[in-house]
Parts: C-alpha cells; structure tokens; sequence
C-alpha cells in the first residue's frame, strides 16, 4: 500500500500570518489538532494544538496577535504521496510524530496522514508508530 491510499485529502490549510487564536478556532471547528501552514501552494510548517500550548499560550502570549510563523514548526518533515505506508510509518516512529503532510512529486501539498490513518494499513506498522509516539510523550512511564 502506498501513501495516497489511505491519507485524508479534505485538508485545510492556513497561512503564516494567521493568527494563533484564528487557528486555534479553525482546529476546534475542523476536529484536527494540526494544520499545515502554506505560502501558496507551497508547504511552509505545520502548526499544531501543542506548539499553541507549548510556544504561545504558556509565554502568556496573545492570541489575537500572535501569528502562526512565531509558533510553528519548520522545517517539516513530509511523506510523498507514492511512497509506501511501510518506509513512512518508519520515519513517523523514528521521529515519533503523529501528523505529517503529504505532498504530490512536484511537492504541492495533497493530505495529510496521520497515526489513525495507520490503522488502515498494516496492523503492526500502526501499532509500532503508536507505541514510539507514546514513549517519547510520556517518559518514564
């Protein structure tokens, strides 16, 4: 199986200069805990609910006029949407990340795949990249 077969397409983006409180609507409307940030059609970061928690909100930083590019992630680490579920789920383990954008070959952005879209793929895959994530959230435990 590759990428493109189990990845979710109806992905929303948004933009660097957005504000974290606009984001943060946006995530709670959509039901996602990441949106990738794009300039175009070109994939920039991605910003998700912990770099909010993490970067802005903990700093006691405004939401209103904080925006995305002092509170995302980038570079990001992204699948192409030909590769196998096999050779991504490794990176999302070796990397413990949980949501990672999907671009196309001429690198615009497709989807997004995420641990639970794992579970479509093969089972132990899934449970690897789950169990690699956890570990590194929750130490010791």
């Amino acid at each position: 199986m590759q990428v493109h077969d189990i990845m979710t397409t109806s992905v929303r983006t948004v933009t660097a200069d957005s504000t974290v409180q606009d984001v943060a609507k946006k995530m709670d409307d959509e039901n996602v805990g990441a949106l990738p940030v794009c300039d175009g059609e070109r994939l920039i970061g991605l910003v998700t609910d912990r770099d909010i928690v993490i970067r802005s909100t903990s700093a006691g930083q405004d939401p209103a006029k904080t925006s995305v590019r002092d509170v995302m992630t980038a570079p990001v680490t992204y699948a192409i949407e030909d590769q196998t579920i096999e050779e991504v789920a490794e990176v999302m383990k070796d990397q413990a990340i949980r949501r990672m954008p999907v671009l196309d070959r001429a690198h615009h952005l497709v989807g997004m795949l995420s641990v639970d879209d794992l579970m479509l793929g093969p089972q132990r895959t899934a449970v690897d990249v789950v169990q690699a994530v956890t570990d590194v959230e929750r130490p010791g435990l």
